[in-house]
């Protein structure tokens, strides 16, 4: 397993997470064989927004005496009510219901205390500008929380949460197929095989490109959900691009994107869980998704980098993609971050050693003008 820091936050996280919601309804030994299974694996990042209360109670005994080795994100706004699943705004709900997920998982703090599912501009504005935000400031202020975050799929919404300076971790649905999708996509299209048949869908949304760079320029880490999209990208016939991806494909493309920390599957077995973990065995090209992705036109991304290293290996030893990310995270803000700054400084090269051989441009599958782009990169950075 390997690990990354969760933007801003400090907290540590395995690159492949947990996301537990398909363990509703199943019985208390499953729950516990794949908690603790996940665990022994080195998996410590869990996603638990179920508010049904049996499930919160099994996996509070699963955590027995293992919950310093996990990371949670639970959820406020996420309830159950005449049995069934629902998203409350309602102060007094939303605070019973996050006091009950302390409770039944026996834990006094929660790692990640995650604005459940805000989706459209009305909600924002009434979460934001109501006492839903206001708990959750409490709860962090209090160590209740260790950070703040918030679950999303729309990427204008999201933007909006990441530049209040609020927002610590945004849970986001991020995968090569979603990320063609029109910005005001809605979440129960994005599982309708027709919603991808538009013919002028081409290249990533330029919004969920610009909200990832905002994410890593701000220190927002981003935990990812529906990373194979629920199964679609799996399935030749169900695909929108027409060929299948594998899992190792897909949990590699999440990665790749600028501020994701980790991407949380979901399992009901521990070979699942197996698979999900074998990405870290798997060669560069058993992960590599860009011979697929440049080959579709749904899939146009000519001259923009994907950050896959197709470009290298440099003979002036520049981490090619690296350059190009903290260069687009330059373009993205009117006065260049400090944060960015440092993390370009302290690479081992720079865009001004690029000897313009052009190796790289020939390599690259997106025909992207690397030479160009390193000495861009050399007029903003100095370097």
């Amino acid at each position: 397993m390997e690990y990354r820091t969760l933007g801003r936050t400090g907290i540590r996280v395995s690159q492949v997470g947990f996301g537990c919601e398909h363990l509703q309804d199943k019985p208390y030994e499953l729950v516990e064989t794949l908690i603790r299974g996940a665990l022994d694996r080195g998996i410590n990042v869990f996603d638990m927004f179920m508010g049904q209360p049996e499930i919160r109670t099994m996996l509070g005994k699963a955590l027995a005496g293992r919950r310093e080795e996990a990371v949670l994100q639970g959820h406020i706004g996420a309830c159950w009510e005449n049995g069934q699943y629902q998203r409350s705004r309602e102060i007094g709900v939303c605070k019973a219901f996050f006091e009950d997920f302390m409770e039944r998982l026996g834990t006094d703090y929660v790692d990640i205390g995650m604005i459940h599912y805000v989706d459209s501009d009305e909600d924002f504005d009434q979460v934001f500008g109501g006492p839903i935000i206001e708990y959750a400031k409490e709860l962090k202020a209090k160590g209740v929380i260790r950070a703040i975050g918030m679950s999303s799929h729309n990427p204008q919404v999201a933007l909006r949460a990441v530049r209040t300076g609020i927002v610590d971790v945004l849970m986001f649905s991020v995968n090569p197929a979603y990320d063609l999708l029109p910005e005001d996509t809605a979440c129960d299209d994005l599982f309708i095989q027709s919603t991808f048949q538009n013919p002028v869908l081409s290249g990533p949304n330029p919004v969920r490109a610009e909200l990832y760079r905002t994410c890593e320029a701000m220190g927002v880490g981003i935990t990812v959900m529906k990373g194979l999209g629920a199964g679609m990208l799996l399935d030749e016939k169900a695909s929108p691009f027409g060929f299948a991806l594998t899992p190792g494909q897909c949990i590699h493309y999440a990665l790749t994107r600028p501020a994701v920390c980790s991407v949380l599957a979901g399992y009901t077995s521990l070979e699942q869980m197996d698979q999900a973990v074998g990405y870290f065995t798997l060669s560069d090209e058993e992960k590599d998704y860009a011979p697929l992705l440049s080959a579709t036109p749904k899939y146009s991304m000519r001259g923009k980098c994907m950050y896959c290293n197709h470009c290298l290996p440099c003979p002036a030893h520049i981490d090619i993609a690296l350059v190009n990310k903290f260069l687009d995270l330059a373009l993205v803000n009117d006065t260049l971050p400090e944060t960015v700054k440092g993390h370009y400084a302290a690479l081992s090269a720079h865009g001004g050693d690029c000897l313009a051989c052009g190796s790289c441009e020939g390599n690259c599958p997106f025909g992207v003008q690397v030479i160009q782009r390193m000495a861009k990169a050399k007029e903003i950075f100095g370097v």
